[in-house]
């Protein structure tokens, strides 16, 4: 066999046992990698390199080499998995780099990290005052977590007593053009539905990019021609319009009455549709 083409079988070859070990090791070996785990990655990548153009060696040597990294690297996982102790000898433990609003510089000289670096790192998770942070912790894989002080963070329905439904998945029902059947089963939909919808926005299904329905029942679409502008849907819009105008009507009609039992009961139903206004309000104004 000449060489180009030994060359390119043993490429081929490496490129299918790497694909195969790579994903017998799992998510983490493409995620935030630990040092072992950079390491692994490293000489696998090289062995793999070395199986293509070292034609003079035999196959079975630099496959061997493969196959026993990627064992190695299984046994060291299921150890971490067993044993808090492997965990941090291998990966170290998480570092605290701010603590009570502190910032701890032992600890940042014992990570090799500069104040810059560290401010570098606050500002990706847009925090541009260290005053802000109450706490923050450098983990194993290298990333910097944050905890702001409590004046800081962003309120949330929690902060306010609010108790929030869930939010159902969005499905996508449209890709390059091609309804998707299953999504739309998966929402209870069928393809009838989604011809109205789309016939409402005034777009075909041919020149949809990506189409999307949420939780709620709403269409939304994006075309292959950005220059089309395509009008939001009204529905919920409409609907609060709605639900406002009648609380509005069962007010006038209580005012309007000088008779006791209809005027309370014109004022019982106005005020219990208020409440579901307030209650339904998050989820039609989107």
């Amino acid at each position: 066999m000449q060489i180009w083409l030994e060359v390119v079988v043993r490429t081929l070859v490496s490129i299918a046992v790497l694909f195969l070990l790579t994903k017998l090791l799992g998510k983490r070996q493409i995620s935030q990698l630990s040092l072992f785990e950079y390491i692994t990655g490293i000489t696998i990548g090289d062995l793999a390199a070395y199986i293509s153009v070292n034609h003079q060696e035999d196959w079975y040597i630099g496959i061997t080499a493969l196959v026993v990294w990627v064992l190695v690297s299984l046994g060291i996982e299921f150890l971490q998995i067993k044993s808090k102790k492997a965990r941090n000898i291998i990966d170290n433990s998480s570092t605290v780099l701010i603590k009570d609003g502190k910032i701890l510089e032992d600890n940042l000289k014992k990570e090799k990290l500069t104040n810059e670096e560290l401010l570098e790192q606050l500002r990706k998770k847009n925090i541009f005052k260290a005053a802000e942070v109450e706490f923050a912790v450098i983990e194993p894989s290298g990333e910097i977590n944050v905890l702001l002080k409590k004046e800081y963070q962003p309120i949330t329905p929690s902060h306010l007593g609010i108790k929030v439904s869930p939010e159902p998945e969005p499905q996508a029902v449209i890709l390059d053009g091609n309804i998707m059947d299953e999504p739309l089963s998966t929402l209870g939909l069928n393809r009838g539905w989604l011809e109205t919808e789309l016939e409402k926005l005034g777009v075909t299904v041919e020149n949809v990019y990506i189409g999307q329905v949420d939780g709620f029942g709403q269409l939304y679409v994006d075309l292959y021609d950005d220059k089309i502008t395509v009008p939001e849907p009204q529905e919920k819009a409409a609907l609060l319009a709605q639900l406002k105008k009648c609380e509005a009507d069962l007010e006038m009609y209580a005012l309007s009455t000088e008779q006791a039992e209809p005027k309370q009961l014109y004022t019982n139903c106005s005020e219990q549709l208020q409440q579901i206004i307030k209650d339904v309000k998050p989820l039609l104004a989107r």
